[in-house]
């Protein structure tokens, strides 16, 4: 399939960038059965004043105890002969704002106490957090049983109760998140800025917590309605004559069994009424979720999906490569828009070789290096389309258990940030003896011995002390040489390096790169280095392979590449890199911006931005061609600075 006829598509199904609220919503089946039962309920309970219902508080003995569907009495009468269709609709309205109105209160109450006492800290935060613990030291249900036996029975004086005793769990959530807002970059800029406590906490801080509180409270309404019907079923709720779904419920428990359904409609309706709240709370929280309102309309799966047409399946190149990614393509789709982050992309491994993937920041190399072992996140993203061959083993084709058998075993990685790949909360020796124990039946003590040799292997000093280190406790260049020595746990067949170096100072990354060439020579293992510094390139790799857009548009040697680049976004990356001893050298940057992948022109995606760009360069697909022994480039007019090719 062309470029252009794959972008093309991209452009019919773009419809819009992100889904909308309502779609999120709908796509939940659950929350959106919740939602239609809920307004249902909402408008009826709204409705009451003017539908056309008798008066509930009004008692007629000659009618008690009517069954349901009677004559004038759809859902028939209580022991007072009360129609209960009319009792049902008013006590769902008294219910509903009874628990939406405790709600609101502790919200309110809960997440300023938790901003204020995470934010400030100290003998504040200590004073309203003691006061937090002391409420909480009580069943909460007792809490309320004794604030109403305070206060006296009714129903204001339930919904005081019920709203302090959940007061507590809104503090404890908001302070928690507070107190790790309060410690971010944006929250010391504000202060600089010179912006008070106050507009810190609530113009900084709230908008960030926000989303929390919604969540909180679209899970606690329903639990709300279920503690106040509570308090009324004892009868220190609603008083008679006034009708509430748990005073119906406690005035029918006398006569469940001669009368059942005077029980039995009031309970349905707070079941209902409580299941609808809840899925509608579900619903809610997945629609907050950034990672869904980016397009994932599902949380992401544990492989990469892949929906490549079984007819289509390239076969091997037939080369003696370890690793053989073949016309490999990758699609993002946010809403209705489909992202080509990879168009077809060949890559060729071959044992003990070191192939660099350079391009700019967003070409499509770190998404092509998790195709081959399926780590792109499902949804958004998926494989369209193309193989990758591990020693002839097509790797899409493989089972899942297969998969997580290759991963760390035979296929590893190293990712950019080290500390972000280290679990916190576990000491380096720990994480680092799972990756052994996954894959090899070790003893404890072989498996602690092996730890300590890879830590020595990687060149860490006093290696059974660092075992019992947390990733924090290191350094940024001990991290990396970690997860390393992880990559080198089960003698992986082939390393892939996904711009390990980049937040490294000069002489780490230089001492990582040295580190990485001299075990691949030891260990004959293959490395597939991502990179967009050339420098780097040159310190490492036997081949390069330049990416664009998606694509390749050059691959060769490294020397030769360096010295005579054909395509011109690899001549314009090389300008780019300062050389040490020639202050003089002018280094040029690439003037506009990659095209996005949801709409890329047709021709050569770089034509734009080259300065060697004709008419022809925009028709048509433009294939990668030989330019030489083992060199290819995508251009119809490559630059060419050595006359004698």
């Amino acid at each position: 399939m062309t470029n252009a006829a794959i972008s093309g598509k991209g452009r019919q199904a773009g419809k819009s960038a992100r889904p909308g609220t309502l779609s999120l919503l709908l796509n939940n089946t659950l929350a959106t059965a919740g939602l239609i039962i809920l307004i249902a309920v909402c408008l009826l309970a709204l409705a009451a004043p003017v539908l056309p219902l008798l008066n509930p508080d009004v008692t007629a003995p000659a009618n008690r105890l009517l069954p349901i569907f009677s004559a004038g009495h759809l859902l028939g009468t209580d022991h007072l002969g009360r129609d209960l269709l009319s009792r049902l609709i008013w006590g769902t309205r008294v219910s509903l704002a009874v628990g939406v109105s405790a709600t609101i209160i502790a919200a309110v109450f809960g997440s300023v106490l938790g901003l204020v006492a995470g934010y400030a800290g100290g003998r504040t935060d200590t004073v309203i957090m003691r006061g937090i613990d002391m409420v909480m030291a009580f069943p909460y249900i007792l809490l309320a049983l004794a604030i109403v036996a305070v206060l006296g029975p009714g129903l204001l004086n339930a919904l005081y109760a019920i709203a302090l005793v959940n007061i507590p769990f809104f503090a404890r959530n908001i302070r928690g998140i507070t107190l790790g807002l309060s410690r971010r970059e944006f929250v010391d800029a504000a202060r600089l800025s010179g912006k008070s406590p106050a507009q810190i906490l609530f113009v900084e801080i709230l908008p960030n917590v926000l989303p929390v509180i919604v969540i909180t409270m679209s899970t606690t309404v329903g639990w709300m309605i279920l503690e106040t019907a509570g308090l009324s079923f004892l009868g220190l709720g609603a008083q008679p004559p006034q009708a509430d779904l748990g005073s119906m419920l406690g005035e029918g428990r006398k006569i469940l069994f001669t009368a059942p359904h005077v029980s039995i409609v009031p309970g349905v309706m707070i079941f209902v009424l409580v299941m609808a709240i809840n899925l509608l709370g579900d619903g809610v929280r997945d629609i907050l979720d950034p990672r869904l309102r980016a397009g994932s309309l599902t949380r992401p799966v544990a492989r990469t999906a892949v929906l490549r047409n079984p007819a289509d399946v390239p076969a091997p190149s037939g080369d003696e490569n370890i690793l053989d990614v073949r016309r490999l393509r990758t699609e993002f789709q946010i809403g209705g828009t489909v992202y080509h982050a990879v168009g077809g992309v060949d890559l060729a491994l071959r044992q003990g070789e070191c192939l660099g993937i350079v391009g700019e920041s967003g070409s499509g190399k770190s998404v092509t290096a998790m195709s081959i072992m399926g780590l792109v996140p499902t949804p958004p993203g998926r494989i369209a389309g193309g193989a990758a061959y591990l020693e002839g083993e097509d790797l899409f084709a493989a089972s899942d258990r297969r998969i997580r058998d290759l991963r760390g075993g035979s296929v590893a990685y190293v990712f950019q940030d080290p500390l972000s790949t280290l679990h916190p909360l576990f000491t380096v020796g720990n994480q680092l003896e799972e990756a052994i124990r996954t894959h090899q039946p070790l003893s404890r003590a072989q498996t602690r011995q092996k730890a300590i040799e890879l830590l020595s292997l990687v060149r860490i000093p006093n290696p059974k002390e660092r075992l019992t280190a947390y990733p924090h406790e290191l350094s940024g260049g001990m991290r990396q040489r970690i997860c390393i020595a992880m990559a080198l746990a089960n003698d992986a067949r082939v390393l892939i390096a996904d711009e390990p170096t980049t937040a490294l100072d000069v002489t780490v990354q230089s001492q990582i790169l040295t580190l990485m060439n001299g075990l691949r020579r030891e260990r004959n293992a293959a490395i597939l280095f991502i990179t967009h510094d050339f420098g780097v390139v040159s310190a490492i790799c036997d081949r390069i392979a330049v990416m664009y857009a998606g694509r390749i548009v050059e691959t060769g040697k490294t020397d030769d590449i360096l010295a005579n680049p054909q395509h011109p976004y690899t001549a314009k990356l090389i300008e780019c890199v300062p050389v040490l001893g020639e202050p003089e050298r002018r280094l040029d940057a690439i003037e506009g911006r990659p095209p996005v992948v949801n709409d890329l022109p047709d021709g050569c995606a770089f034509a734009d931005r080259c300065p060697h760009a004709q008419s022809l360069c925009r028709t048509g697909d433009i294939e990668l061609v030989a330019a030489g022994a083992n060199r290819s480039v995508r251009c119809l007019f490559p630059v060419n600075t050595d006359p004698s090719t």
